[in-house]
């Protein structure tokens, strides 16, 4: 075959991956919200668990991204692992339905869907436009199909190719590993199954080898998932390997009887091409009606495979636990909820940071406060996964509200790790040079810290429910805070000059004035405190700002914390950086 040739087929294979997954963008862009809530709530029974499956992933033409969206349910407990293989029964019957329609002569009709997704893409806006999308995916999965089909013609009956397929010929077992290396190399089992077509209809391979192709297609599509997908998730692991071993057995126990399937085939079906996709379609469908009823006794099997693994070692803080790169090109919207989940873990790590600078207060061990520290490196590597992770998203596949939803996230993490910035690098120096030489704050002088404190751990709290639920900049509960904090500075330095004066004016002994100095320095500690945890509480409130306010807004809000920006509104933090703090500013 002529390296010429060669390219034209691998092109042909990337125009129909690249049509298949406009058809799956479109439709996400389209009604993604509203799949993931019609899985939530059609996953009752394993019936139609199957149909929800079967449905989605017709709609979609991808079983992987049906698998993503049953593995994200099934990883936050709103799945059992039963029920998830019955959408992965259902998504295997889905993934046929491609080819019955292809087995007839549907090419002529590519250039009209592709004509009328130009036209819905340029001419609407919203759910149509994307369903152009859709329209213009169709036309490209059909016109790679027939290219694919044109260019492999000449070749069906070359002396070459012939003898090498001639040798799978009552080699089954063969056969289906060759359809099984091709499909996990081609990432498509519709392009392996209409590659068997072609080979079946002319004549080159008989019924039974072409048979055979079609299990191991069944097999090489199902293996993908299994390696690319969730390595440290056990969920998904027990939902991919679970779809793997149920083709694999299902194929090893056809074997035997493929002579006599092909036989009865050839009686009842005379076109080749429809006796491959009725078999492709037949198989997934005997393995779901097999399975069905014992899918409680396989989910405990699985459980007993792949046991959840018990950690010898509290893993790292700052370790991800949510972000699956899986879901950036199947299923942004789901990535932008995890994401969204990874940057409320950073608001716990900032409440633990403020715990252990309580503790060192109380204390003359400067270990207590230094307990921080760890946790504001958990923090900064926490937040450069949530970065490098919103900086893989594709503008393709994501929404421009999923885009826009990306980079609030973005800015979230960015004023939570300028917050801990100052806590790691002014107040936690402080604390524990206070605890070296022996100062504890007085009554009067902790409670104003304390009372801050307690305040920033509460705005903590608020701040991710603002991230959760992006209320309306009208609703902003944080909009009162900065008087708070700004008016127990001021009381507290009011208190400070009051001491000052009273001193000079009534001046003691020199042991009494020995204690004014440590008294003096000891109210200096406490203001420095107070000024960097207003300092934090700017960048809380900015927080929760980004995703709530307008341009116009964020400037006000900005401005009026510091006195100067803390984000210039009009260079938005991209998704490919994130600054720290500049703690001497």
């Amino acid at each position: 075959m002529e390296l010429l040739t060669l390219i034209d087929l691998a092109g042909s294979v990337a125009l129909l991956l690249w049509g298949v997954h406009m058809v799956q963008t479109g439709v996400q862009r389209a009604c993604g919200a509203r799949l993931n809530s019609l899985m939530a709530r059609m996953l009752g029974n394993r019936f139609q668990a199957f149909l929800t499956g079967l449905g989605i992933t017709a709609l979609l033409q991808s079983s992987t991204a049906t698998g993503l969206m049953i593995t994200g349910l099934a990883a936050r407990g709103q799945l059992e692992l039963a029920p998830s293989l019955a959408v992965m029964l259902g998504a295997n019957v889905g993934t046929t339905l491609i080819v019955q329609l292809l087995s007839f002569d549907v090419s002529s009709i590519a250039p009209v869907f592709v004509l009328t997704g130009v036209i819905l893409f340029r001419r609407s806006q919203g759910a149509w436009r994307d369903s152009g999308r859709v329209f213009i995916g169709l036309g490209l999965i059909l016109l790679s199909l027939r290219q694919f089909l044109m260019l492999l013609s000449p070749y069906t009956h070359k002396p070459e190719l012939t003898a090498v397929l001639a040798s799978m010929n009552s080699h089954d077992l063969a056969a289906i590993l060759l359809g099984a290396v091709i499909t996990w190399i081609s990432h498509s089992s519709v392009a392996t199954v209409m590659l068997v077509t072609t080979f079946a209809t002319s004549g080159t391979i008989p019924l039974e080898t072409a048979l055979a192709l079609v299990l191991g297609a069944n097999i090489g599509t199902s293996i993908n998932p299994v390696m690319e997908g969730s390595r440290t998730d056990p969920t998904a692991r027990r939902i991919s390997m679970g779809n793997l071993l149920v083709r694999c057995v299902g194929a090893l126990v056809l074997v035997p009887a493929l002579p006599f399937i092909s036989a009865l085939m050839a009686r009842l079906e005379p076109d080749a091409a429809r006796q491959v996709a009725d078999f492709h379609t037949l198989f997934n469908i005997g393995l779901a009606v097999v399975m069905m009823p014992a899918l409680s006794q396989y989910a405990r099997l699985m459980l007993r495979l792949i046991p959840t693994p018990r950690e010898n070692q509290q893993p790292s803080p700052g370790t991800p636990r949510y972000l699956d790169r899986l879901l950036l090109d199947k299923a942004p919207q789901l990535a932008i909820g995890s994401a969204t989940r990874e940057a409320m873990r950073l608001c716990d790590l900032m409440g633990a940071m403020l715990t252990a600078m309580q503790d060192g207060l109380r204390t003359t061990d400067p270990a207590k406060a230094g307990a921080a520290r760890p946790l504001g490196n958990a923090m900064e590597d926490l937040g450069a996964a949530i970065r490098s992770y919103l900086a893989g998203l594709d503008p393709d596949t994501a929404s421009q509200p999923e885009m826009e939803r990306a980079e609030d996230i973005l800015a979230f993490c960015t004023q939570m790790l300028h917050a801990e910035d100052i806590v790691e690098r002014s107040i936690v120096p402080m604390v524990q040079k206070m605890a070296r030489q022996r100062i504890v704050l007085p009554p009067d002088l902790l409670r104003p810290v304390l009372s801050m404190t307690q305040q920033l751990t509460h705005n903590l709290n608020i701040c991710a429910t603002v991230l959760i639920g992006r209320q309306t900049p009208e609703s902003n509960p944080l909009s009162g805070q900065k008087d708070f904090f700004r008016d127990v500075e001021i009381e507290a330095t009011a208190a400070y000059f009051e001491r000052l004066r009273n001193q000079s004016s009534e001046p003691g002994t020199a042991l009494e004035q020995g204690d004014a100095a440590l008294v003096d320095e000891t109210a200096t500690y406490q203001l420095t405190l107070l000024r960097d945890l207003r300092r934090v509480n700017t960048h809380i409130v900015a927080a929760a700002s980004y995703p709530l306010a307008t341009d116009e807004e964020q400037l006000f809000l900005d401005k009026d914390a510091e006195g100067t920006p803390v984000i210039t509104p009009a260079e938005p933090a991209p998704l490919s950086t994130m600054p720290k703090a500049d703690t001497e500013s």
